[in-house]
């Protein structure tokens, strides 16, 4: 317990602390991620996940993406975990300035947190293709496969950031500001593999970095206080 300790000080010392999250964070809350043992990379599809999740297979196999997003997305039921709470808490408090994540299910939000940059977007919010129409998740996940605009008919695409699509620069710009004035960086439950989104961490100059995941990072010898452990059981810790 001597890390938690040593987590739940400098988060006590700290006046203005970011959060980086990915995957590892939502599967306190029922959700797979694509890399675990039990996440979606190992499940049978007829194509690789990443594949699925491009710009050109949702272009050309449109039936065959939704299929897989209405299986695979669908996070409705899920509920914000120890981790969102604490966040949130931290943020009323004064502490916390800015959750930056990689995760599209807004759990941060549901769980209270207001500054929140979804650097690959939300499948809560999803838009026509032609007249840009605002439809929420159930209206997506409703449908029996391809959802189609009620207005003229085209099809919806979900605001999330597929393979071969840039970030939005104005969400980049904001968590690129908040890492850079913040003087605790928190990184949890990613394994900072996936870029650009990774790259943002290099912009941290403050004065603790921590860096909780279950398995190896390529910046742990960069961190502050590394914790190896359930991201969930080091936010109840404190």
């Amino acid at each position: 317990m001597d890390n938690i300790k040593e987590f739940a000080d400098i988060v006590k010392n700290s006046r203005k602390i970011v959060f980086f999250g990915g995957a590892g964070v939502s599967t306190e809350s029922g959700i797979p991620d694509f890399r675990s043992v039990d996440g979606l990379y190992n499940q049978q599809w007829d194509y690789p996940p990443e594949t699925i999740l491009s710009h050109t297979f949702f272009e050309k196999h449109t039936e065959e993406f939704y299929r897989f997003y209405q299986a695979k997305m669908n996070c409705l039921n899920a509920k914000p975990n120890a981790v969102h709470l604490k966040l949130a808490e931290l943020e009323a408090e004064g502490k916390l300035s800015a959750v930056v994540t990689q995760n599209i299910d807004g759990l941060h939000q549901a769980g209270g947190s207001k500054k929140v940059y979804e650097l690959h977007g939300s499948v809560h919010r999803n838009y026509c293709t032609k007249c840009g129409k605002f439809f929420d998740s159930a209206y997506v996940f409703a449908q029996e496969n391809v959802p189609y605009c009620d207005s003229c008919g085209e099809l919806i695409k979900p605001d999330v950031v597929l393979y071969e699509e840039g970030l939005n620069d104005e969400i980049v710009e904001g968590a690129v500001r908040a890492i850079s004035e913040c003087d605790t960086l928190i990184i949890g439950g990613t394994s900072l593999n996936v870029y650009p989104a990774a790259g943002m961490i290099r912009y941290f100059r403050g004065n603790s970095l921590v860096i909780i995941n279950k398995s190896p990072t390529q910046y742990d010898r960069n961190a502050d206080l590394l914790i190896c452990r359930n991201i969930g059981e080091v936010f109840t810790g404190i």
